[in-house]
């Protein structure tokens, strides 16, 4: 799950935490909210208030589909007397998906530190830019704007008997509605998802906001694949259900593997990109397909036929059970080796080996860091060793972080193989080593700021179809 501005509302929002409530000042009152919005402009929103004081400052409280909290926008400080506060959340770059709903309080935090908070208004930003047609089942909602009420109703029937079917494989009862919005052109479905939608995506499910989006012309809509892209996605927002919890989300290759096994199974071209894979040496192991997928074209169709290879070794030898209750045992908030573990008596690695011993595949090959050569320690060295200066095999119980030590201080920075890691020099590597630690999570959480509250099972990789 992204959010725009997510290291600034994170701040904002820990700022507002620690706010003590109390009234914000005698005699101050809030008026009727209003919420605006302009699709790919923004969502405005207005407060009228009367104030005794003027404030200290006041705060935009805004709430999206499953956030665990709401991202808090300061604004200026009203002056005492009646005003307007206002706020506009910017959408024009992509930042939030169509059919996402926003609800809003203001916040108003006098000087001596005490804040009320007004009433609230909910907006639900929309594509405006064509005249929907709908068409409602049980649970799905399907909208399209361009083909007969036959293209609504087919699209309407794959997608009830997809979620029907899931539910019962997986035990979970979907109570609230999905909405499925179909665009005929693909510049205005790439323009819905955003800038940083990849170019071969056809469909995608974001459990968030329980939507799916697709890119289907009236022509196709009764071409074969998609009674497989509709299935496939509609599949991860059940499995999104199931496994809900705030701590833990299963490995991607398990999501995607079931979306495909239900949907098409374990067959044809992906038996063969898998076998061809085992022979070339170049099958990934599991553990490397846990987020994002690659995003070269062989690597990202070796992704999704190894997932689905994967969920079909487990039904084979565990049954259907099996793959049932690990899934659902997600919804605890287990950790993969728990999960693994309790449904199949297999932790994850055990069971990545088993799978790729039964498809004859070499083990794969690791890259990264690895142990430095033995040797005696740099002169230099400032860890407390008694083998300092030592002829061979020295390592430093202090500073050497669990690795042997490099032949020397002047060789130090040739002698290490590809993939070591060159000697820190004086002092302990902790500091470096803490210091690029911060700065990764640093980027990462401003990556995901960028990524306007997309795929709460992360970001969904395009249907088979569109491979």
């Amino acid at each position: 799950m992204g959010a725009l501005g997510r290291l600034p509302a994170a701040v904002a929002l820990l700022a507002a935490l620690a706010t003590a409530p109390g009234a914000a000042a005698a005699g101050s009152s809030f008026g009727t909210p209003t919420a605006t919005a302009t699709y790919g402009t923004g969502i405005d929103f207005r407060q009228p208030v009367t104030l005794a004081a003027p404030m200290l400052r006041a705060e935009l409280l805004l709430e999206f589909p499953k956030e665990p909290g709401p991202e808090v926008r300061v604004v200026a400080a009203p002056a005492g007397g009646s005003s307007t506060l206002r706020f506009t959340l910017e959408t024009s770059t992509g930042g939030l998906l169509p059919n996402t709903t926003v609800t809003a309080r203001w916040r108003l935090v006098a000087p001596d530190g005490g804040s009320s908070v007004g009433p609230s208004v909910t907006v639900r930003y929309d594509d405006t830019r064509f005249t929907w047609h709908t068409r409602q089942g049980s649970l799905v909602r399907v909208h399209w704007y361009q083909g007969t009420a036959a293209f609504g109703d087919r699209a309407l029937q794959i997608g009830e008997d997809a979620i029907a079917r899931t539910s019962r494989l997986l035990g979970v009862t979907e109570t609230q509605p999905i909405d499925f919005f179909i665009y005929a052109d693909q510049q205005a479905f790439y323009d819905a998802l955003g800038p940083g939608t990849r170019e071969n995506v056809g469909g995608e499910a974001i459990a968030g906001i329980r939507t799916l989006f697709a890119l289907i012309t009236p022509a196709d809509i009764n071409a074969s694949w998609v009674g497989i892209v509709i299935p496939h996605e509609l599949t991860h927002l059940v499995f999104d259900t199931a496994v809900r919890n705030p701590y833990h989300f299963p490995p991607r290759w398990l999501n995607e593997g079931l979306a495909v096994y239900l949907a098409q199974g374990y067959g044809g071209s992906d038996t063969t990109t898998v076998r061809s894979a085992v022979s070339a040496g170049t099958l990934m192991p599991l553990a490397s397909l846990t987020g994002q997928f690659p995003t070269t074209r062989d690597r990202f169709g070796l992704a999704y036929a190894e997932s689905v290879a994967a969920v079909d070794f487990l039904v084979r030898q565990k049954g259907e059970a099996a793959l049932v209750g690990l899934i659902r045992s997600y919804a605890n908030g287990v950790t993969d080796d728990e999960a693994f573990t309790a449904a199949l008596g297999l932790d994850v690695a055990a069971f990545d080996a088993a799978w790729r011993s039964s498809l004859g595949a070499r083990d794969p090959v690791a890259y990264g860091p690895v142990p430095a050569p033995s040797g005696p320690l740099p002169g230099d060295w400032t860890g407390s060793s008694s083998a300092a200066g030592s002829t061979g095999g020295a390592t430093s119980s202090a500073g050497a972080v669990g690795t042997a030590a490099p032949t020397s201080s002047a060789t130090s920075a040739t002698s290490a193989t590809p993939g070591q890691v060159p000697p820190q020099g004086a002092g302990s590597p902790a500091v470096p080593l803490l210091l690029a630690g911060l700065l990764l999570v640093a980027a990462v959480l401003l990556v995901r700021s960028r990524s306007r509250r997309r795929r709460d099972v992360g970001p969904t990789p395009p249907p088979r179809a569109a491979r």
